[in-house]
């Protein structure tokens, strides 16, 4: 056995011998807080003694981490002063941002605009085109339409003209002249 553990069992039986004889007998009140106090005092030496190292210890670590803690708490709060001060700068751009993507949207609507305005030009000029197109074929079968009824009507009249100015032997003598016409040439 170690002195130490021969030590603390010594001090051990010390505070219970001294406990006993507090116990026993009739003394006064003095005494009887002085065997208190003796004991209380024997026990508190002997927690220091065998526990004193681990309780230094357990503050010391205690207060180590303590300082770790606020540490890293300072960092954090200087880390969310940064973050606070990013989010404020971006809130004041966000307003010139919000001015170059109206911009950029309104640009890209009046190129779109004017895109779909050429577009309808275009078409535009392709409908009268086939319109005049349709127009001149319109007008072309109207004229030759025209021409067809105007010598149908000039060759019915000529026939009337003719029946009416011809008789038979004339008629009789133009036949035979185109006859000879034909058949010479």
């Amino acid at each position: 056995m170690s002195t130490r553990a021969k030590t603390t069992f010594i001090i051990i039986g010390a505070i219970c011998l001294i406990g006993f004889i507090a116990g026993r007998g009739s003394h006064s009140v003095v005494v009887d807080f002085a065997f208190r106090f003796t004991t209380l005092a024997l026990f508190i030496a002997l927690l220091c003694y065998l526990a004193g190292a681990k309780i230094k210890a357990f503050f010391k670590n205690r207060t180590t981490g303590i300082a770790n803690e606020f540490s890293s708490l300072e960092e954090a709060k200087a880390e969310a002063m940064r973050n606070i001060k990013e989010v404020e700068e971006r809130i004041s751009r966000l307003d010139e941002e919000r001015r170059g993507i109206l911009d950029s949207y309104r640009a890209q609507g009046e190129a779109l605009s004017r895109d779909i305005i050429g577009k309808a030009e275009k078409a535009a000029a392709q409908i009268m085109a086939q319109a005049r197109a349709s127009a001149q074929s319109e007008m072309d079968k109207a004229r030759e339409q025209l021409r067809a009824d105007i010598a149908e009507e000039i060759v019915a009249a000529a026939e009337k003209l003719l029946h009416e100015r011809l008789n038979a032997a004339e008629h009789e003598k133009l036949i035979t002249k185109s006859l000879t016409k034909v058949v010479l040439n």
